[in-house]
């Protein structure tokens, strides 16, 4: 049998050699490839040309994605959140139609020479895995595993669908499953090798309706890496995850790119650092184009010559300094009755500790879990994943059973009854409470308009019927006026020549008809996320519960909203001098809300606020108390203080919360 002789190191010859083989690793057909495709979520039709119902896709596309090369591309696709990043990802893994229909394909997965684990394989839909973590029906239904309402993940009792995380990871998710013949098994040393990395060690005989947000992207995550897809789309992966596990997630991702096991294409949002090990990015414009596509660093020179929005800030940076000017934080709040109270609680499920029960600094003494929130309070409430901030939220909104036994007040009452004093019923504290959560984001129904959306602030539950005054509906007016470019995909703003006032742009399009056509399920995710921010406070509620409320939106959108929620129908207006951007802020002028038929404010005196975020840009400036929960079986205390500054201006103060 003849041998293969490898020439001498440093000779021509294995020069040459080596020539050969990075020409036979560049010409391995590549895994996706379009060319000159458009695209439509609709087959077009043929005698209409410019159908705003089914408006083409990503005109004109070209994009490789290589199945090997000498030179290792690891592509992330980035872009303002209207601009259509899961979308793309949708069109790389075949759906939408695709004209003409050659112009997408799938070279590795159809070449018969390809050494492929199986037949299956080579279809698209099985070789490429997409893990998404935006509107995918919550917890439960991400996982999916179906579930019935909120309070469903609380209870003692335990229905054979609540499947254990080591039943997911394996497939055991089925009451009757058939036999299934010569089917492919979790590998043990892959299974164990997953839940490692993922730190999935001590959840894997949790049911998966107890995870909290970041355990279940996780345990998605590891979910797909079990199934050895070629291509694996993570869609925003690092949303919902405290900084430790963000921080030992994008080194998993790079190990698992390193080794194209599987290949990786990420999708970020506007606030997501590209991690160092991308080399290649995809930016997409609002239009639904491809912007830029190649090395990371010509695109994000590009990307950032781009104007994706105008900029609102709710505390606009001293001009030549990065020290925020005095603002509504430096506002001295008045401390007013409590609105909740909580003593002695500890919250565990059978051996595992959530809330309370931790030790204190240097003695073997417990310590149970006291807190109390009083009107004009700004709480942050911070925490790893599994730390018990879902749960303790629960309490509050009385979506837990525990709600009921442990010795919680609410607005000065408990929920049971007592000598003199009757207990406070769910609808009285949902009618005092604004929440807005993944969780809320999971169970709300699709079907409702986004003038319906709103309204459902005064409602009982999600399908009620609102109790509306003419003032309300005013309130419901003004806020399409004021968010109608993030709400309405079909906003087209006119020329405000060098001056912009998000005001007078909102006068140009007084129609409000458009809300009552859109559906909630019609928007963006970051839409749907705003209409629920929007929700939960125009109605002024005592209390105000924003658990994540602001991840998955732009940057610009996400200050708009703080905006509102600080300083409620405050104008901004953006001079532009010299070339340059300056934010300068408006005084309020009454004939701008009477225009309007009726004035917005801010956060009031009267009213608390609790902020669950683990990311620092996403807490409103206004936030001064805060509160650390430690991971779940540390047996750690929690820790609280008070912020000397703003947290999106205050690294130090960032630090000291996570003890970092």
């Amino acid at each position: 049998m003849p041998q293969t002789i490898v020439p001498g190191v440093g000779s021509p010859s294995f020069q040459r050699f080596l020539k050969e083989l990075q020409k036979l690793a560049d010409a391995t057909p590549p895994l996706i490839q379009l060319y000159d495709a458009t695209f439509y979520r609709q087959y077009p039709s043929s005698t209409v040309k410019h159908d705003p119902a089914n408006p083409p896709l990503f005109a004109g596309t070209n994009f490789v994605l290589p199945s090997s090369s000498s030179n290792p591309q690891y592509w992330a696709v980035i872009g303002p959140s209207n601009a259509g990043k899961t979308t793309f990802l949708e069109v790389l893994r075949g759906h939408h139609m695709c004209i003409p229909p050659t112009a997408r394909s799938y070279p590795y997965l159809s070449e018969q020479n390809t050494l492929l684990r199986n037949h299956a394989s080579r279809s698209p839909s099985a070789a490429i895995h997409y893990v998404g973590f935006g509107d995918q029906g919550g917890v439960l239904g991400s996982l999916g595993i179906k579930g019935g309402y909120m309070s469903a993940r609380y209870e003692s009792r335990k229905e054979a669908t609540d499947f254990s995380v080591m039943d997911y990871l394996k497939g055991n998710t089925e009451l009757n499953p058939y036999e299934k013949v010569n089917a492919d098994q979790v590998a043990l040393q892959d299974l164990t090798q997953v839940i490692q990395e993922l730190k999935l060690d001590n959840l894997i005989d949790m049911p998966v309706g107890n995870l909290s947000n970041g355990q279940t992207r996780r345990a998605r995550i590891a979910k797909a890496l079990l199934g050895k897809p070629e291509v694996l789309l993570l869609d925003e992966p690092f949303m919902g995850l405290d900084p430790s596990t963000r921080a030992t997630l994008s080194p998993l991702l790079f190990k698992l790119a390193q080794a194209s096991s599987p290949r990786l294409v990420l999708a970020l949002r506007p606030q997501d650092p590209v991690p160092d090990w991308i080399t290649d990015l995809v930016y997409l414009n609002p239009k639904l184009q491809i912007a830029a596509q190649g090395e990371k660093k010509k695109v994000l020179v590009k990307a950032g010559e781009k104007k994706t929005g105008e900029k609102a800030t709710a505390s606009p940076s001293v001009e030549g300094g990065a020290s925020p000017s005095p603002s509504a934080f430096m506002k001295e709040q008045k401390v007013g009755e409590p609105v909740v109270e909580m003593k002695k609680v500890v919250v565990k499920y059978g051996d595992r500790e959530i809330l309370g029960s931790w030790k204190k600094d240097g003695t073997s003494q417990r310590q149970t879990f006291n807190w109390t929130v009083s009107k004009g309070q700004r709480w942050g409430v911070f925490g790893p994943n599994g730390s018990g901030k879902t749960t303790l939220i629960s309490l509050i909104c009385s979506d837990h059973p525990l709600a009921y036994s442990l010795n919680i007040r609410m607005f000065g009452r408990g929920r049971l009854p007592q000598l003199g004093q009757p207990g406070i019923s769910i609808f009285d504290i949902q009618a005092r409470i604004g929440h807005s959560s993944p969780e809320v984001h999971a169970f709300f129904p699709r079907s409702l308009t986004i003038r319906q959306t709103i309204e459902n602030a005064w409602a009982e539950t999600f399908l009620g019927t609102p109790d509306l005054t003419w003032e309300r509906n005013e309130i419901v007016e003004t806020v399409l006026y004021w968010f109608q470019e993030e709400l309405n995909p079909h906003f087209k703003p006119r020329d405000q020549g060098k001056k912009f006032d998000p005001f007078w742009k909102a006068l140009d399009h007084r129609s409000t008809g458009w809300a009552d056509t859109l559906h909630f399920r019609d928007v963006s995710v970051s839409s749907q996320r705003v209409l629920l921010f929007l929700r939960a406070v125009v109605k002024k509620p005592e209390l105000v519960v924003l658990d994540e409320a602001f991840g998955g939106m732009d940057a610009e959108v996400r200050d708009k909203c703080m905006v509102f929620l600080i300083e409620g129908t405050r104008r901004f207006s953006q001079d532009y001098e010299s070339g340059g951007k300056r934010m300068r802020k408006l005084e309020k002028a009454d004939t701008y809300d009477e225009t309007f038929g009726v004035k917005i404010t801010g956060l009031a005196n009267d009213q608390a606020l609790i902020c669950v975020s683990h990311v620092k840009e996403e807490v409103p400036e206004v936030v001064r108390e805060w509160m650390c929960l430690p991971e779940a079986g540390e047996g750690k205390p929690v820790r609280f203080g008070r912020l000397k500054k703003p947290l999106n201006s205050d690294e130090d103060g960032w630090n000291e919360i996570w003890g970092i």
